[in-house]
């Protein structure tokens, strides 16, 4: 049964499958603001992470030879296979190192779990690996990494879990591979669904600061490539300013990966497209007070008509922060939710 789910609402056995009662999400005194929770979320200092992890690179594109850098955590090798795997897909100009990520892979691995903490292209210090920039539609990229550590090791459950943009990179996949008996359920953090009119958002007075927080390091990113590959990349001077994620999208993305422009490139890497094609168990939360992410009435009508979704939308929460009234390491609500989510859905519980 699909139901949207308000703030003062509970998870409960009828609606997403969950043992028992996970309490609803009520913002940290102070920060009912979303954007407080969206800038708080991002510096609040979290528990050290640390998991022993073994980094490796896969190829995704034998093409040209394109590889991404992902860090994986393996539970002992006699139960490895029969583990849920995790594999954990960052938002825009972060990485595996992102505090929501490693955060939700500490969750994850203390529950028994395989954890697979990948990197977009060039993201993690990763830039020499592909000839490539990187962009939101680069499901396929998603894909091979699953079905790369599949192979290799026999693995017989795999959940998708994504923020913001990699939300909508592990819903795209979801929804392009509808059923398949490896791919066991899917979460998203605040996902960028509708990617065009995000980036509308994020032009807004209000939310300049993110903009420009997102263009320095795309802007960097970009010059970095250029140096790497001259042969590939015009000089950062001569692509003319930039000025919006919007410009940036239309004057280098849409370019270097041959869409029209950037409005073609946003319609065909959304994964509002396919998501009504989503046939394993899913969890999707937003935020209403979310500075920049941006539901279309149609897409919001195709999340609540697919059975196997949980849409869960709260009034507060901010972008990826969810800082809940719950004591220590708890406040991370949309983390601990996540978790209770997929060990609920694909029949782990406690390493079991």
């Amino acid at each position: 049964m699909i139901q949207e789910i308000s703030e003062q609402a509970v998870f409960d056995n009828s609606a997403s499958g969950l043992p028992g009662r996970l309490n609803s999400f009520v913002p940290r005194r102070g920060l009912s603001n979303g954007h407080l929770q969206t800038i708080v979320g991002n510096f609040l200092p979290r528990p050290a992470f640390y998991l022993a992890g073994i980094a490796d690179m896969v190829e995704v594109d034998a093409a040209d030879g394109s590889r991404v850098l992902c860090h994986c955590h393996w539970q002992p090798e006699a139960l490895r296979a029969g583990r849920l795997t995790l594999v954990l897909v960052h938002g825009l100009e972060g990485s595996s190192d992102s505090q929501y990520i490693q955060g939700i892979a500490m969750r994850a691995w203390a529950a028994g779990c395989n954890v697979i903490r990948m990197n977009m292209r060039n993201c993690g210090g990763s830039d020499a690996l592909t000839p490539t920039l990187y962009h939101s539609g680069l499901s396929g990229d998603l894909g091979a990494v699953v079905s790369c550590y599949a192979e290799r090791f026999s693995l017989e459950r795999v959940a998708l879990v994504g923020y913001s943009m990699g939300g909508n990179m592990v819903l795209k996949l979801a929804g392009e591979w509808g059923s398949r008996p490896l791919l066991s359920a899917v979460a998203a953090v605040c996902p960028a669904i509708d990617l065009a009119s995000g980036s509308d958002a994020l032009h807004e007075p209000l939310n300049r600061a993110y903009e420009w927080h997102f263009l320095r390091g795309l802007l960097a990113r970009y010059t970095r490539k250029a140096r790497l590959f001259p042969g590939i990349y015009e000089p950062r001077k001569g692509i003319g300013p930039v000025r919006s994620i919007r410009e940036f999208d239309d004057k280098i993305v849409a370019r270097y990966w041959d869409f029209r422009n950037a409005d073609d490139y946003y319609y065909r890497a959304a994964s509002a497209r396919v998501v009504h094609r989503i046939e394993v168990p899913t969890l999707i939360l937003c935020a209403q007070d979310d500075p920049f992410i941006r539901l279309l009435p149609e897409t919001r009508g195709r999340l609540l008509a697919n059975q196997h979704i949980t849409f869960v939308e709260t009034r507060h929460g901010g972008h990826c922060a969810y800082l809940s009234r719950d004591p220590g390491n708890e406040i991370h609500w949309a983390e601990a939710a996540v978790t209770r989510y997929l060990l609920a859905v694909t029949g782990q519980s406690n390493g079991s």
